[in-house]
């Protein structure tokens, strides 16, 4: 008997888990799908706008930002732009073989441009700008015959341009501007047609274009070398001119300075409030403006500017690492300028290397590096102004304290843009310095990490990783902290809930 109801159940049994799996084929994701749901996983932060998306579905069709060819269900365009989207670009996405339109400008995404999107062969429309891509431009993005408008810059582009983008010949649109590009500009093929304005904001790059030459590898000058040597000597003669009356403004300051140091100068802290007239000193002995990401829309002589005009009532604070002024330029934006004096004769050694990396760095809780003014006596970086302060004033020196809500807010925020600086920036970079003045409040008192990479860059230069305590005079912080961010958080959440 019991065989026999073995034998009469075993078809009901096959016939449910044939339609386990017929239910469980027809339900799972596409291709494009899975292509879409590791592009998700590679993002660390966004706006909210990525959790939407849902395995469980059939295709991503629905998902928010993309759209879908309706017959064949392939995704044709994914549009996600000012998102907060934090991360490098999956190359997955290259498995998407129809798409037309990618839009992901206006984000916080870091890496590499995945040469894999040279598979994507009908791709129209590319849109990168506004974010902090860096590494070289892909070769394999000259495999896009159909490509219309290619837009890639306001990163950290570096390398040359590859010559297969001239062979782009349906180009319409093409922008690299504002990254670290160089060497010349191929002249062969579409790229020949764009005027200056597509390469403008990269210093080290030549060709017909820009109407700069460039110098050939015997160091003389080619078709697309470096001005001639005529334009050279004057432009020599010209500097030699305003060396010497810059030499002379400088001794004059410096008399100065000893003069009024003779009445009291002595009593002044080092890095003190009472410094703020050596800003126009130093611009005035001959300054040079480098911006990051094109987040500066001023011209260098309009930033120096507003530089010499700095006083000691724009000093809005100071600390182990200089003193900080609020910038306010003509259009009303406001920055913070932090100046930080040389240390020694080797200060300069890697001063612009690290500050190219630490400018390449962007997260929602880390203070922006826009730029900085590099002067013959002191360095000047440019930074986001945060009207909130910083997390010292708000708690020792207001009268209204922080609801617990808000304190919470800020240990989550500061927790989270530690852990970006120590496990996913690339170079990890320790903070070595963090404390409650070094975290800044918006105003919706969400935290900001700042004065990050400086205790490197003012201490041990020779690594990004490192043991060395450095920072601010009379702070030490624990030993562990220096490489837990568990620890680090918990010791800013004991300060906080002591206060």
């Amino acid at each position: 008997m019991a065989i026999c109801s073995m034998r009469f159940q075993r078809p009901w049994l096959l016939y449910i888990l044939h339609l386990y799996i017929l239910v469980n084929k027809n339900g799972a994701i596409t291709p494009d799908g899975e292509a879409l749901l590791s592009f998700r996983s590679a993002i660390v932060s966004s706006d909210g706008i990525l959790p939407l998306w849902r395995p469980e579905d059939a295709d991503p069709c629905n998902w928010r930002g993309v759209t879908c060819d309706q017959k064949t269900k392939r995704v044709i365009y994914l549009s996600l732009k000012n998102h907060k989207l934090s991360g490098p670009i999956s190359p997955d996405l290259g498995k998407l073989e129809h798409l037309r339109v990618l839009a992901l400008y206006n984000n916080n995404f870091y890496g590499t441009i995945p040469s894999e999107l040279g598979n994507c062969t009908e791709l129209q429309e590319i849109f990168l700008q506004g974010n902090y891509l860096s590494g070289p431009i892909p070769s394999e993005l000259g495999n896009l015959t159909v490509l219309q408008n290619l837009d890639i810059s306001s990163n950290s582009l570096s390398g040359s341009i590859p010559s297969s983008l001239g062979k782009l010949n349906k180009l319409i649109t093409f922008n690299v501007s504002n990254n670290f590009l160089i060497g010349p500009i191929p002249s062969d093929g579409v790229l020949i047609n764009f005027a200056d304005n597509s390469f403008t904001g990269n210093r080290d790059l030549c060709g017909k274009q820009i109407n700069r030459t460039c110098r050939d590898d015997s160091g003389g000058s080619g078709t697309d070398g470096q001005p001639p040597s005529g334009q050279n000597q004057g432009g020599k003669k010209k500097y030699s001119g305003r060396l010497l009356i810059s030499t002379s403004a400088t001794i004059g300051a410096l008399l100065l300075v000893a003069l009024m140091c003779f009445w009291g100068c002595f009593l002044y802290k080092k890095f003190g409030k009472n410094e703020s007239n050596s800003i126009a000193m130093d611009v005035s002995g001959g300054a040079s403006i480098v911006m990051f990401h094109g987040d500066l829309p001023y011209s260098s002589k309009d930033i120096i500017k507003k530089l010499e005009t700095l006083t000691e009532e724009h000093v809005i604070g100071s600390g182990g690492f200089g003193t900080v002024y609020k910038l306010e330029m003509d259009d009303g934006s406001i920055f913070a300028l932090k100046r930080i004096v040389k240390m020694d004769d080797g200060f300069d050694r890697f001063f612009e290397r690290e500050l190219e990396i630490l400018g390449s760095i962007k997260h929602r809780y880390l203070v922006n590096l826009r730029g900085y003014c590099n002067s013959p006596t002191s360095k000047l970086l440019i930074y986001d102004f945060l009207s909130g302060g910083s997390l010292d004033e708000a708690l020792h020196e207001r009268s209204e304290q922080l609801d617990w809500d808000a304190r919470l807010t800020v240990i989550m925020g500061a927790a989270k843009g530690l852990a970006y600086l120590h496990h996913d920036c690339s170079p990890r970079i320790i903070h070595r310095d963090i404390k409650s003045s070094n975290i800044l409040l918006d105003g919706n008192l969400e935290a900001r990490v700042t004065d990050f990479g400086l205790a490197k860059l003012l201490g041990d230069g020779e690594s990004h990783i490192t043991t060395i305590v450095a920072g601010t005079f009379g702070y030490l912080a624990p030993v562990e902290n220096i490489f837990h961010v568990r620890c680090l958080a918990s010791n800013l959440a004991v300060n906080l809930f002591r206060s």
